[in-house]
Formats: C-alpha cells, sequence, structure tokens
C-alpha cells in the first residue's frame, strides 16, 4: 500500500488556493417593467380560506369603510314618521258648502250652550231647595205677619224671620216675641177663596214648605210672651200697670197711649205653658181673651216655633227685632 497519511478528524487538507465566501442570500428585486401593477392586479387570482376565488384589489385603491351597523327602527316609528310626512288633505267646499257647516256649527253650540243652561239652572235650583229646606227645618224660617196685634213693633204684611233654634223653655224668656201654632182654635178657619186648589196656590204652599216663601199665618200666631210656667201675672194696679211676680212693669215696648189691658186680671201660668199678649192691646185676640171665654188661654211650650229675629221686608223697613227682656230684668223667678 502506498503511502498513506494519516489525518485526524478535526483536520481537512488545505486547498491550494482559497474559496471566496458564499455571498449572503438578497432577494430578488422587483424590476417594473412594461406589464404594469395595474395589469397585474387584474390578472391575479387568490384563494381565501374557504377556496374561493376573489379578484384581488388594485394595489393602488384604498377599500371602503364598513358602515357602521344602524338598529332598524320600529314599525311604530315608521308609521309615526309617515304620519308626520303625510300633509293633511286641504277641505275643497264651495262657499255655499262652507256656508251651511259654519251654520250646522253654530246650531250645535247653541244648542249645547241651551241645554248647559239648563242643567245649570235645575242644579242651582235643587241646591237651593236643598239648603231652604235644611235651613227652615232647623234653623230660620220666615213668617208673613197677619194683622196688627203688634203694631206697632210688627206691622200686617211684614215678613219675619224666625230663630227656630230658640223654642225649647231655656230659650224663651219674658219679653221675646214668638211664633207659636195655634193652641186650641184661638184662630177660626181660613175661608175658602176658591182658589186652594188652583195651580197658583199649589206653587205657593209648595214654596211655603220648603221654605222659599214666607208662611202665612193662617195656623200660626205672633205674640209677646208675658209670663213663663210659674209666673204669676195680673192687671192692673193703681197706676194701671201690669206686673209680674209683684213686680209693676213699665213697658216701654208699647205705643204712647196704648193701656196694658182694656180689663183687670190675675192668672198662675202653669209649668210648661207661656201667657201671651200682643203689643196693641186693644186689638189683640190674645191670652187674657181666651181664659175669659174658655179659661185655657194658655200656649204649651211644645207649639212654639220660634222666636222672632228681624223683619227682612219690607226693604224700608229692615231692621233686627229689639229684645223687650229689660222690661223683666227685676221680675224674681217663681217661687
Amino acid at each position: 500500500m502506498g503511502a498513506h497519511h494519516n489525518r485526524s478528524d478535526g483536520e481537512r487538507e488545505r486547498l491550494p488556493y482559497d474559496l471566496p465566501p458564499i455571498p449572503e442570500y438578497v432577494e430578488d428585486e422587483y424590476v417594473e417593467d412594461d406589464y404594469s401593477k395595474d395589469e397585474y392586479a387584474k390578472d391575479e387570482y387568490v384563494k381565501d380560506s374557504v377556496g374561493v376565488s376573489t379578484v384581488a384589489a388594485s394595489v393602488d385603491n384604498e377599500l371602503p369603510p364598513i358602515p357602521e351597523y344602524v338598529e332598524p327602527e320600529s314599525a311604530d316609528d315608521v308609521i309615526e314618521e309617515e304620519e308626520k310626512e303625510v300633509p293633511p288633505i286641504p277641505d275643497y267646499l264651495t262657499p255655499e258648502e262652507e256656508e251651511a257647516a259654519d251654520a250646522r256649527e253654530e246650531a250645535s253650540e247653541s244648542r249645547r250652550t241651551w241645554l248647559r243652561s239648563v242643567l245649570e239652572f235645575v242644579g242651582l235650583l235643587a241646591i237651593a231647595l236643598v239648603v231652604s229646606v235644611v235651613i227652615k227645618t232647623f234653623f230660620i224660617q220666615a213668617f208673613v205677619v197677619p194683622s196688627g196685634s203688634m203694631e206697632t213693633t210688627l206691622k200686617p204684611g211684614d215678613r219675619i224671620f224666625v230663630n227656630r233654634l230658640a223654642d225649647s223653655p231655656d230659650d224663651i224668656e219674658r219679653g221675646d216675641i214668638i211664633v207659636f201654632s195655634d193652641p186650641n182654635n184661638w184662630l177660626s178657619a181660613p175661608a175658602d177663596d176658591g182658589e186652594s186648589t188652583g195651580l197658583g196656590s199649589f206653587i205657593s204652599r209648595t214654596m211655603e214648605t220648603v221654605g222659599l216663601l214666607p208662611a202665612d199665618s193662617g195656623q200660626h200666631l205672633v205674640k209677646r210672651v208675658i209670663g213663663v210656667g210659674g209666673d204669676t201675672v195680673e192687671c192692673c194696679d193703681v197706676q194701671g200697670r201690669m206686673s209680674v211676680n209683684g213686680v209693676a212693669l213699665d213697658e216701654t215696648y208699647l205705643d204712647p197711649g196704648i193701656a196694658p189691658s182694656d180689663f183687670d186680671f190675675s192668672v198662675t201660668v202653669p209649668n210648661g205653658q207661656l201667657w201671651v199678649m200682643g203689643d196693641n192691646r186693644g186689638n189683640s185676640n190674645d191670652s187674657r181673651q181666651h181664659h175669659e171665654m174658655d179659661g185655657n188661654g194658655f200656649v204649651p211650650n211644645s207649639h212654639v216655633v220660634g222666636r222672632v229675629w228681624s223683619v227682612f221686608w219690607p226693604y224700608e223697613e229692615m231692621h233686627v227685632i229689639e229684645s223687650g227682656r229689660d222690661v223683666f230684668k227685676n221680675v224674681p223667678d217663681a217661687k
């Protein structure tokens, strides 16, 4: 075997010349030629992820922006928008048609106005009736003075208000003017004038009942209280005066020249009863006459309607009734 040179694994045979270094790889630059970019883009196809071929967009043109998501309008919004956008349909009326329409509108408004007026009147009348009945029943009632027995304190035809709350023995005192119902046929039956069944009489009675008209005094009387239960009433002393429980009275409510009584008397009033007299003593059919005729000249407290409060008609005579209690201020209570 020829000479053989053993080389270690790490040794290499030196070449008679040095090899140049291997140049690094440089990517070839695109050299633009007559084949333009636009034409290249038009002919180039690419595959997408699902294998569908799409045409690549031009490298010089940008893709349009993706529009933002807009919430679709609801059906109600669309309807409202359409209603707003639709203009009203104009009315095309002839002058005659317009005149007829105006006349119908005026007639309809007139009927509505009339109906409202009727309803208001009926409502007010109902309220007035209710209020009047309540007032008459519990508070105040109007009466007409029928005669001259109380002149000149009260004159025939005067309209008076009576306080119905003052009808008990605790409310009625000596000197008060009261209205009371006929206790024992003091009044003769009213004459029948033939109109009691007429419409006018019916309306008058109805309005008197509800208190819209003053009640006449067909079954009522108006007098002044002189004595209450237990009192002794006498007339007349040596000076012609009347006395109660031994105290002579100076009756200032009598007109000058009016005598306290045309005849003498002396009575003791039973408990629960009243002794009454008119201010016009010579023209008053009161407790004196009925006591002399039938021995029953007293008025039960239960017959009292109330105390006279004022005169409200005639207008020029309107005034509050002055109390006559001062005349009896020195009279002691009955024993």
